[in-house]
């Protein structure tokens, strides 16, 4: 019992990570349309893309230099839409443009502090938020039950502090 305590205390101290997470939370909303800018993206997305400035939009509508279209109607910021409050979505983009939010910083700054030894590998090797919310947002051991179904099989990409709950049986 006691080795179990020590091990329970190491898994939830607070590490000290030679590299910070860089925080990109103030965004230049405007400057995505210029073509000197250059901007990171979701990449997969068959229909939708999510740029490293938090805008989504559809593929057509992504810029040579990899940013989104701000002037196209249809690109949105930060958008939540097909994500439940519990911070799961059912369409990946949509996770990685709600994670991105700068409200999210401090949720994602809890769960780092609080992940199991196994996730710090993962985690600790993204550079900034973008990367941390694509990361997050794949579907992973903590969306699945059993090992072969999806805790919510329609929400399942989760930038939440908390996996969704188990279904029962």
């Amino acid at each position: 019992q006691e080795e179990r305590m020590v091990r329970d205390r190491n898994l939830l101290q607070v590490q000290e990570h030679e590299q910070p997470i860089m925080w990109k939370v103030k965004f230049s909303s405007g400057n995505s349309s210029q073509l000197s800018n250059q901007c990171r993206n979701s990449v997969q997305g068959k229909l939708l893309i999510t740029d490293e400035l938090g805008y989504i939009c559809e593929r057509k509508d992504l810029l040579v230099n990899g940013c989104c279209n701000v002037n196209v109607p249809s690109t949105k910021l930060y958008s939540c839409d097909s994500c439940l409050p519990n911070g799961c979505c059912s369409v990946y983009e949509y996770c990685v443009s709600c994670c991105l939010q700068p409200s999210k910083q401090h949720l994602l700054e809890r769960f780092l502090n609080r992940a199991a030894i196994a996730f710090q590998n993962l985690f600790m090797a993204v550079e900034d938020h973008f990367e941390l919310c694509l990361a997050k947002c794949r579907t992973s051991s903590q969306s699945v039950q059993h090992e072969n179904t999806y805790r919510d099989p329609i929400a399942k990409y989760c930038y939440g502090e908390y996996p969704p709950e188990l279904l029962p049986v």
